[in-house]
Order: structure tokens, then C-alpha cells, then sequence
């Protein structure tokens, strides 16, 4: 038997409950509120629209098929794009990319590139949108740019650590 749990319910209550009182004690602040949150949500409309499109074309043109069809070449520079890259943007779950990374590295992957694909777990394209709406598209370029660099160094550190 299957238990119910309510408490998503019970916050959704409770921020309803907020704002109304909010509503009830000061009108002004409720609809300054109101008008942020609609500011905010234009600013991220359309952001939010492009990554959906970006993330649709990713995940319908590339599946393991390709990944290991264009993984097994023996260009070092077209494994960082990949390992940098790959799961950028990729919008699967880390489940799903298990069994491929596995079979990668047992035929002959370095680690360096599975540290490095990891490592960028962390880049959520599909969080891009708020990312940009907080804090500004220079500062979140930058911030994905020394993510990706680091996700390299990451990769190589832990392919020195293994082979110690």
C-alpha cells in the first residue's frame, strides 16, 4: 500500500496563506511583489524557451548510439568537447548514462574523460534561465567557462590519482 505523502500541499497552503496575508495587512507590498515576480518571469520567459528547444533537438538527435559511434575516434580534442560538452547538454538523468559510461570504460576510455563528463554535472543548462535572470549573462558565461576548465584539471588530477 502506497502512503500519501501532503506535505507539497501543505507548503503550497502555507505560501498562499503568506501572500494573502500580505494581500491583507499592506496592498502595496503584495503588488510590488506581484510586479517583480511578473519582471522576473519575462526576463525568463524567454531564455526558458531556448534552452526547451536546445535540450528537444539535443535529446532527439543524440543517444548512445552516436555518443559511442563518435566516442571510439582516437582525437583527444573531440574527447574534451565531449566529455565538456556532453553532459551540458544533456538533460538525462546520471541513471541513464551509467551502463554507457561502464561499457566506455571497460573497452578502453580514459578516467580523465569520465571525471571530466562528470564533473560537469554540476552545468545545468536547463537552470540557465535563472542562472542569467539572478545574476547577469557575463557573470554566468564566466562561471560555465571556469567550470568547463576546471571539469580538464579535474579530469587529470583524478586520472594521476588512480594511477599512483
Amino acid at each position: 500500500m502506497k502512503k500519501t505523502s501532503y506535505w507539497k500541499w501543505y507548503f503550497l497552503v502555507i505560501v498562499i496563506v503568506a501572500y494573502l496575508s500580505v494581500l491583507f495587512f499592506s496592498k502595496s507590498k503584495f503588488f510590488a511583489i506581484w510586479h517583480s515576480f511578473y519582471k522576473l518571469m519575462f526576463n525568463i520567459i524567454p531564455v526558458l524557451f531556448f534552452v526547451f528547444i536546445l535540450m528537444f533537438l539535443v535529446n532527439y538527435f543524440v543517444n548512445n548510439k552516436i555518443l559511442k559511434k563518435y566516442m571510439w575516434e582516437e582525437s583527444w580534442l573531440k574527447w574534451w568537447f565531449i566529455a565538456i560538452f556532453g553532459w551540458i547538454l544533456s538533460a538525462w538523468p546520471i541513471y541513464a548514462w551509467y551502463p554507457l559510461m561502464e561499457d566506455l570504460q571497460r573497452k578502453w576510455i580514459k578516467d580523465r574523460y569520465l571525471a571530466a563528463f562528470l564533473y560537469n554535472r554540476g552545468i545545468k543548462f536547463q537552470w540557465a534561465p535563472i542562472l542569467i535572470g539572478y545574476f547577469g549573462l557575463s557573470y554566468s558565461v564566466i562561471l560555465l567557462i571556469v567550470m568547463a576548465v576546471m571539469s580538464v584539471l579535474q579530469g587529470v588530477l583524478v586520472e594521476k590519482l588512480i594511477n599512483k
